[in-house]
């Protein structure tokens, strides 16, 4: 009888320790989910907020047409991104399409001095402040649900499970990867 107890009781200890790591597991895995639900949010912001920036745009730099038809095949290729890196790299290069449009609006000072412009480079460049912040968010769930699968115990009871590891969201831009270079002219 005692045998049968002690069977039981580690029956049910491998048992508790399992669902355990499954349940942080499925607990960490809907935290990346919700970081990059959160990230996507405003990223469709963004791409709300370019049409409107695109045409103001026109009004004043008619002969940039480059610069507009590159912001507008960047926010064509992410709103068809259909894996998450796929998403993540036309982001990237996105947001570098919307800085040489930024760019072109210094050469306009009529442009410049347009409230609506005015105002939308406002709200993109808020939306951009909130997409860095939840990239870190989301950057920083990702490494802990992936230090928690790599890890022992939670390594063999992941891959029984299977579980992956996440990519986190970086920049391809090399400008943005490398410390800006000061040089003050005497």
């Amino acid at each position: 009888m005692k045998g049968i107890i002690v069977i039981l009781v580690v029956v049910v200890l491998v048992v508790g320790f399992f669902a355990t790591y499954y349940n942080r597991f499925i607990t960490l895995r809907n935290r990346v989910d919700n970081a990059w639900a959160q990230i996507d949010v405003q990223l469709q912001r963004r791409l709300d907020l370019i049409p409107n920036l695109i045409e103001t745009v026109k009004g004043y730099a008619a002969h940039e047409a480059s610069t507009l038809q590159s912001v507008t095949d960047a926010r064509a290729a992410a709103m068809g991104a259909s894996t998450l890196e796929g998403k993540m790299q036309a982001e990237n290069v996105l947001s570098d399409t919307l800085k040489s449009l930024f760019a072109v609006s210094e050469a306009y000072p009529d442009l410049k001095a347009n409230q609506n412009f005015l105002q939308l480079q406002h709200e993109l460049t808020e939306t951009e402040d909130k997409i860095s912040i939840m990239r870190q968010s989301y950057n920083d769930t990702v490494m802990m649900f992936n230090n928690a699968i790599q890890r022992f115990p939670g390594n063999i009871i992941a891959s029984t499970f299977g579980f992956k590891a996440r990519q986190s969201f970086q920049t391809d831009n090399p400008a943005v990867a490398e410390p800006p270079k000061v040089v003050f002219e005497s």
